[in-house]
């Protein structure tokens, strides 16, 4: 993984496993010690003892994709919610498919929890890190031992 900030709020979280050439833009420093609360905070999310991120955050996008981050932050911890539920708390239950760009668009995985939001029939569908770390993360909300995920 790779997280960036603009040094006060996270702005992306990167999935680099498959992505090998992937090389971070030319203007962005290496810098941990602005993201040392995100880290410490994705490490107590893997080890399962936390359920809610409170690190700053500055997703960047456009006012409806914002306004669908802001409503997979109030899924659960454990729970999974489809589209189409997505889409009715958003207000637009036709928008299902958009909801769906908006949730693949997200700058933020894990924090902003896009995993949680899986196909009306109950399938993982869809996630910027693969279905195997969508699978892992839900295993991990609902208390499956035997998980390792690294934050480096």
């Amino acid at each position: 993984m790779r997280l960036a900030t603009d040094g006060a709020a996270l702005r992306r979280i990167e999935f680099l496993a498959g992505h090998a050439e992937r090389q971070a833009p030319a203007d962005w420093i290496r810098d941990a010690a602005p993201l040392r609360t995100v880290v410490e905070q994705l490490r107590a999310y893997f080890a399962g003892a936390l359920r809610d991120f409170d690190a700053p955050l500055a997703p960047q996008g456009t006012t409806f994709q914002q306004s669908v981050w802001r409503s997979l932050r109030e899924i659960p911890y454990g729970a999974t919610i489809s589209y189409s539920d997505l889409a009715a708390r958003v207000g637009n239950p036709r928008a299902f498919r958009a909801i769906g760009l908006a949730n693949g668009q997200n700058p933020i995985p894990i924090v902003i929890p896009c995993h949680r939001v899986i196909g009306k029939d109950g399938t993982l569908v869809g996630y910027g890190g693969g279905l195997h770390i969508k699978e892992k993360l839900l295993a991990l909300e609902r208390g499956q031992r035997g998980l390792v995920l690294s934050t480096a």
